[in-house]
């Protein structure tokens, strides 16, 4: 899994399009991350700071290379021109209609490289009635239905998610679309655009539910509703999935957390098999009868049970309870990063006090793939080296900085 060959432009800032970009550079990628030249990517400038550079940035911007160029202007987007030429894909995650303003869409990029994967990632998409509205990964999640089933109940409100998923989730998907489209060119295809919506990568995570929330999903007429109406305006109750009713999100006593002598840990012995060694493990075999139990009263005495059980036991003892048994410690992420099974597989990186790197969340997976630069770059740090590299000469590259267009 090597993209050494391969040259990403990256115009994105924050998190979902720099986590993507990320990606592709820990598989050795050059991505070029293309910032204006006034403040350039706002994560920079975002607490927590990390030795005076926003933590996030210095999350996702590993290994990248930094131009600042204003686009805004003639010779700004010339310049840019001149590097789409030899790239192989742009990754934008403007407002829809900006990159379309600023002459750098994909319609006008292909003029000048037709085997160009771009992809543009935003909150709605570029198309339908959401494509104008502003949004931050709590209202995607929000509107994708993902929020709604964060709760214990329907008694309890929405719980807002420990981490930006629609954000994270877009990211990985427009990673996947880049790598897509170079697949499809080397298959002959040319170059190719993607329109990747972060609320519909949500909603696509929904599969467990999909097929329940179709049969409640308000579609047309239907049970005396007027067409176009959800169940809500039509008067009815919620229908469809509802949370703390459905196998995964805690019907069932044996998938579930559970309170520990010291903290949470977590059940998750859906299979019988698994249930099994746990009720071993603890020695109540006289439990196993009660898996996939449908009766309510039984249910709700297994609960009262196992609540007693986990009681009588530390996070640490449960952990060590068995690689069977399907229990784990419910862990701050503090404690996961300095987790060993995570820091062994080398997701958790760096910190090792003799390379003198900064710890760093790395690649999320083991595979072959070339070694590369830990360091997030700084603003407008390779300007010359990348505009030299595509016919820039030093005289030019003074004027351009005199005239604000390059930094």
């Amino acid at each position: 899994m090597q993209l050494t060959d391969v040259r990403v432009l990256d115009l994105t800032r924050l998190l979902p399009g720099p986590y993507a970009t990320q990606l592709l550079a820990d598989l050795g990628a050059d991505v070029v991350k293309v910032e204006d030249t006034g403040a350039g990517d706002y994560a920079r400038h975002m607490p927590p700071m990390v030795d005076g550079v926003g933590a996030v940035f210095d999350g996702v911007n590993r290994g990248k290379r930094s131009v600042a160029i204003d686009l805004k202007t003639d010779a700004g987007r010339e310049a840019f021109y001149a590097l789409v030429e030899d790239a192989d894909a742009v990754v934008e995650s403007f407002r829809p209609g900006v990159v379309e303003r600023l002459g750098v869409d994909y319609d006008t990029l292909s003029d000048h490289n037709d085997d160009l994967v771009y992809v543009s990632v935003t909150g709605y998409g570029q198309t339908g009635p959401l494509a104008d509205r502003a949004g931050h990964d709590l209202n995607y999640v929000g509107r994708a239905g993902l929020l709604d089933m964060t709760r214990e109940d329907e008694e309890a409100a929405p719980a807002v998610p420990g981490y930006q998923i629609g954000d994270l989730g877009g990211g990985l998907f427009a990673a996947f679309s880049v790598v897509s489209g170079l697949l499809s060119r080397e298959f002959g295809d040319g170059g190719s655009y993607v329109d990747v919506s972060m609320a519909d990568v949500v909603l696509s995570f929904g599969q467990a539910h999909a097929a329940e929330a179709f049969q409640a999903a308000p579609s047309g007429e239907k049970d005396g509703g007027e067409a176009g109406t959800t169940s809500s305006e039509a008067g009815g109750e919620h229908a469809g999935p509802r949370p703390g009713e459905t196998p995964l999100t805690g019907a069932y006593p044996w998938y579930d957390v559970y309170e520990a002598a010291d903290g949470y840990v977590t059940l998750a012995a859906l299979e019988p098999q698994f249930w099994e060694a746990f009720c071993e493990a603890v020695d109540r075999q006289d439990l196993v009868e009660y898996h996939g139990t449908e009766d309510d009263a039984e249910r709700t005495a297994l609960r009262e049970e196992l609540g007693v059980i986990f009681a009588e036991r530390t996070r640490d003892e449960w952990a060590d309870l068995g690689p069977q048994t399907t229990v784990e410690p419910v862990q701050s992420i503090a404690e996961a990063v300095d987790d060993d099974s995570f820091r062994e597989r080398v997701v958790v990186g760096g910190g090792d006090g003799d390379s003198g790197a900064r710890p760093r969340l790395g690649f999320p997976a083991v595979c072959d793939r070339p070694d590369t630069d830990e360091s997030s770059p700084g603003h407008g740090e390779h300007t010359d080296a990348v505009l030299e590299a595509v016919g820039y000469d030093t005289g030019t590259l003074t004027t351009l900085r005199e005239e604000g267009v390059i930094r």
